[in-house]
């Protein structure tokens, strides 16, 4: 495991992944109960793990609930995200979602009362919702920061024309800069490094790269044709995918691991040669999958297999960029590895 700091404008120093909690609880009809949330939580830890990631509609309010009990004696040994936005519990009140500021305030003091803490260490905006302007966003967690709440904070899922806009109105007003974004991102989707990547490395931001499996895709466990196959977020339904998997499954092959391992240490991979910091958001159900997540830390890619895996996967780039040659490649730029440091 690796840490580094939350991009660069600030000290936060965080690990290279972070624990997605999506999965905890049951509330979804599918779902980690208590007893194996916790164990997860605990092998996360054990593996030098720092970061938590929820979010107040996560299981309907239940996965901040679990780490409330998780984190009873260990508040500071980890930074603590949640989200807002999209309303808690099964009766989500049109007034209780959205980014305005009467939501987030209300928001914040509910999740601060489910997580049992004083303070959250990053809060986002869990997604835009097309009509709050930027400035009431900014300008609420700058308040919030104030009054010690949040110390961070931060959008997701957000354009980067306005993640853009609220920073340089953060900085020329005063406010609390924003301290990073979370974005998709896997082989399987890399458009966020059209304008979403370039934009956080331009402005110092970091970013919280979230379904690096695709969904399950990226494991080819599920090829075209076998039965009982699970729902995922992308099914192989494309040649563009099906030349990813293929690459991955290669590629894999010669490592002697599993196609999932090998997509995580691609984007580990992309993540060393950026100039800010990226994080990589896992999701695990069950100890075995959190398990595969952490075998993923020891693979190692040659220049031609990382080479190999982004040409399969490269995607259009579009207007401007077919004309002037692309945005910078993050495969291109200085390293973080200069800046980071093992776990002892």
């Amino acid at each position: 495991m690796i840490y580094t700091t939350f991009g660069r404008l600030s000290g936060l120093r965080v690990s290279e992944y972070v624990l997605g909690t999506g999965t905890f609880g049951t509330a979804w009809g599918r779902g980690a109960q208590p007893a194996e949330a916790r164990a997860i939580f605990e092998r996360f830890a054990e593996a030098g793990g720092t970061v938590l990631d929820t979010a107040d509609n996560y299981q309907q309010g239940e996965a901040e609930g679990y780490l409330a009990d998780l984190l009873v004696s260990d508040r500071d040994e980890f930074v603590l995200c949640s989200k807002y936005g999209r309303g808690a519990g099964v009766d989500r009140h049109l007034t209780r979602s959205g980014n305005s500021r009467r939501t987030m305030v209300h928001s914040v003091e509910e999740s601060l009362r489910r997580l049992k803490t004083d303070r959250i260490d990053i809060y986002w905006a869990h997604y835009d919702d097309g009509v709050t302007p930027i400035e009431e966003i900014v300008g609420a967690f700058d308040d919030l920061v104030t009054a010690g709440k949040i110390l961070y904070g931060g959008l997701s899922n957000f354009a980067a024309w306005r993640v853009a806009r609220g920073q340089t109105i953060a900085e020329l007003r005063g406010r609390s800069p924003l301290a990073g974004i979370q974005v998709e991102h896997s082989l399987v989707e890399r458009t966020a490094e059209r304008d979403l990547l370039p934009m956080a490395e331009g402005l110092g931001l970091g970013a919280m790269l979230y379904s690096p499996l695709g969904g399950g895709l990226l494991t080819a466990k599920h090829r075209v044709g076998e039965e009982g196959r699970p729902m995922v977020a992308y099914a192989e339904d494309s040649a563009a995918k099906t030349a990813v998997v293929d690459a991955l499954v290669e590629v894999a092959g010669e490592l002697g691991r599993g196609a999932g391992q090998v997509a995580i240490a691609w984007q580990r991979e992309l993540a060393r040669r950026a100039t800010t910091s990226l994080l990589t958001v896992i999701g695990p159900r069950t100890l075995e999958q959190l398990d595969d997540y952490l075998a993923a830390l020891e693979v190692g890619l040659s220049e031609r297999q990382f080479t190999r895996l982004s040409e399969a996967s490269a995607f259009p780039l579009g207007v401007p960029y077919d004309s002037i040659g692309g945005p910078p490649d993050l495969g291109d730029r200085a390293r973080l590895s200069d800046r980071a440091v093992p776990v002892a």
